[in-house]
């Protein structure tokens, strides 16, 4: 099987892909008509993908391919939808770089706190000022707001409690036997963990339903003077609100993920809400970094350490070789999950070839569609049992005549829809 990677990667992962026998073609440099141009030419079966956009324009060059992999958590830089309507699976490593998200997470909590930037820039400008800068709130028996609650927020609760800081929490999953367990308190909205925290952190995935859901009504509720952070994705942050509440609300903030940042790894880019934080005139360096508001920033490196890339990559390979060997895809995020309403046919039947076919045939043939199937062989080789989801309950006389169509049929039974 022809793997294209599109991004950096991780030589220890291309190694480990070709040890199990796959084709890696890495081209970290493709991106936009290259791109689609190198799907297309290469018959790749699977791409690998980092920051790279996957576009529909991509996807149709696609004849071979079946699956994506997100080498990171997110997949809002691949076009799902249209993946989805040419059955192309996507999939992606969630978790994996947690630790190093939570870490970098600490990092600008810290670093408002004591304003390590201003400090820094400073003393590169050649000025003391320990007046100024002696002065900080700290960490313990603050309360810190986390907005979501999967491998991150978990990773960087764990380390809150380590600081000695209390921890509320909400999340549309979080429920209050998880929030006991993890040592956090469950809040029932965003606007509430706003109202009692000290310091707000977003991790949140980007999907519609997060679209600025961190808006006017959720930083209004924020204390003067609270800190923000934001390393998990623009989109959920609404930036003119944001805007509006550090001028309202004297808020300092501190991110790793900007509204139209260059998808490339180097480039010119001019964040609009760090303009407010190059404007003071009283700072001992000329102007160059003002001492309020505390705007902190730092390049989508949440990631972006030896350890996360290690993991991520392992995770990658594990996801293309199990793909490779059985057709199955792990953390497939635009798999449709079984409607409850689906019905069940299970046909036992002798392992002999044409007995699907002629089962599939009689239901094709009765306007009924196929929405998932597996075949179990038993031990032996000699029978198997398939079961096959489809969307409407057969009629008996269809049963019947998949019963007596073949002889190597062994027993026909439907379950699930409604009581029988």
């Amino acid at each position: 099987m022809k793997i294209l990677i599109a991004d950096k990667f991780e030589t220890s992962g291309i190694d480990a892909l070709k040890a199990g026998g796959l084709e890696v073609v890495s081209d970290p440099g493709l991106s936009g008509e290259a791109l689609v141009d190198a799907i297309r030419d290469s018959g790749c079966k699977a791409l690998v993908v980092r920051s790279t956009k996957v576009t529909e324009e991509m996807l149709s060059a696609a004849d071979a391919l079946g699956l994506i992999v997100r080498a990171g958590a997110g997949v809002n830089t691949i076009d799902v939808a249209a993946a989805s309507r040419r059955s192309i699976a996507v999939a992606n490593c969630p978790g994996k770089n947690a630790v190093a998200v939570a870490e970098l997470t600490f990092a600008l909590i810290l670093a408002l706190d004591r304003r390590i930037v201003h400090n820094t820039v400073d003393l590169y400008a050649g000025s003391w000022n320990k007046k100024e800068y002696g002065v900080a709130r700290g960490l313990k028996s603050r309360t810190l707001g986390l907005i979501g609650m999967g491998k991150i927020g978990q990773a960087v609760a764990r380390r809150a409690i380590g600081f000695e800081m209390n921890v509320i929490a909400w999340s549309r999953s979080l429920t209050y036997e998880q929030a006991a367990e993890w040592g956090v308190s469950r809040c029932a909205t965003p606007e509430e963990v706003a109202s009692g925290c000290d310091i707000l952190s977003l991790h949140l995935a980007a999907t519609p339903e997060t679209k600025h859901i961190i808006g006017d009504g959720v930083l209004s509720r924020l204390k003067s003077g609270s800190y923000l952070i934001n390393t998990a994705r623009a989109e959920v942050l609404d930036s003119d609100a944001l805007s509006k509440a550090i001028a309202d609300r004297h808020l300092r903030v501190a991110m790793d993920v900007w509204p139209g940042e260059p998808s490339g790894a180097k480039g010119e880019f001019r964040p609009e809400i760090l303009k407010t934080a190059f404007s003071s005139s009283d700072s001992p360096n000329g102007g160059i970094l003002g001492t309020d508001p505390v705007i902190y920033g730092t390049h989508h490196i949440g990631a972006s350490t030896d350890q996360a890339q290690d993991a991520i990559a392992r995770e990658t390979v594990r996801i293309l070789l199990e793909y490779a060997c059985s057709g199955r895809v792990l953390n497939c995020v635009n798999v449709r999950k079984a409607s409850e309403t689906t019905w069940c046919l299970t046909v036992r039947h002798l392992n002999r070839p044409g007995v699907l076919s002629h089962v599939l045939n009689k239901i094709s043939h009765a306007g009924i569609n196929v929405e998932e199937m597996e075949n179990s062989i038993m031990k032996g080789s000699e029978a198997a049992c398939a079961h096959i989801h489809i969307d409407a309950e057969p009629a008996i006389d269809v049963l019947a005549e998949i019963r007596s169509g073949s002889e190597n049929i062994l027993g026909v039974s439907v379950s699930g829809g409604s009581t029988r």
